[in-house]
């Protein structure tokens, strides 16, 4: 008979496609335990000990966490209200979205990635209206639903995104990389981490990828890179 493994506790934010094809990637998708994490405080349930492995994205730094090799990206993309002028576009402009009212950092985000998330000002120089605060994020799409604001973010929000809300492609943003990070050094959490990476980690070009899904990058990090953290 052979043991039962630990379960792993898989944080995400965002879409369950990308967390479920990690999982399945790994070869533990039946122990693999699929847990949200809030982006007011995103590492404090990895912290805690109730998360065993959390997917991040952009460039997270933060201390005492383990990351894994890049495993992946994510297109960027802006977040509309139905009736938003940018709503039928087939993609917009980050100049464009300077022009609209946009969220602020939540909670204990870390500053540096909510500048990747959100930049300050755009590569023109224009500054961005970051004036919203995010309580959470059923707050955040019935301020952009109602028109009032706009939220720059991660294509795959697509998939949780309500029929009152447009998710247009920012084609002037550098997709975000994707990885895995985690505190605790156990073999089943070193085993999970290396099958995702042994999967998806490889030096292919980054090949195209659905909606809420993850496109293949090198395993190389980049130098500015850390890990994620998105939706």
């Amino acid at each position: 008979m052979t043991d039962r493994p630990p379960v792993i506790r898989l944080g995400y934010h965002g879409s369950l496609l990308l967390p479920t094809r990690i999982a399945a990637t790994a070869g533990l998708p039946e122990w693999t335990e699929l847990r949200r994490y809030d982006l007011i405080d995103p590492f404090r349930a990895l912290r805690a000990g109730e998360l065993d492995v959390m997917i991040v994205t952009f460039a997270v730094n933060e201390p005492g966490l383990r990351y894994s090799a890049v495993l992946g990206t994510e297109d960027r993309a802006a977040l509309v209200g139905a009736g938003h002028p940018l709503a039928r576009r087939d993609a917009v402009s980050i100049e464009e979205l300077a022009d609209f009212d946009t969220f602020g950092r939540p909670g204990a985000f870390p500053a540096a990635v909510w500048d990747e998330v959100v930049p300050p000002v755009t590569p023109a120089g224009r500054p961005m209206r970051r004036v919203h605060d995010m309580a959470s994020t059923a707050a955040m799409m019935k301020l952009v639903a109602d028109g009032r604001a706009v939220h720059i973010s991660l294509r795959s929000l697509a998939d949780v995104a309500p029929l009152t809300v447009r998710v247009v492609p920012i084609h002037d943003l550098p997709a975000a990389p994707v990885a895995l990070a985690w505190c605790r050094d156990l073999e089943h959490i070193r085993a999970f981490v290396g099958g995702a990476e042994a999967a998806l980690a490889t030096d292919a070009p980054a090949q195209a990828a659905p909606t809420g899904g993850v496109q293949q990058a090198p395993a190389r990090r980049a130098a500015a890179m850390a890990a994620h953290a998105v939706r």
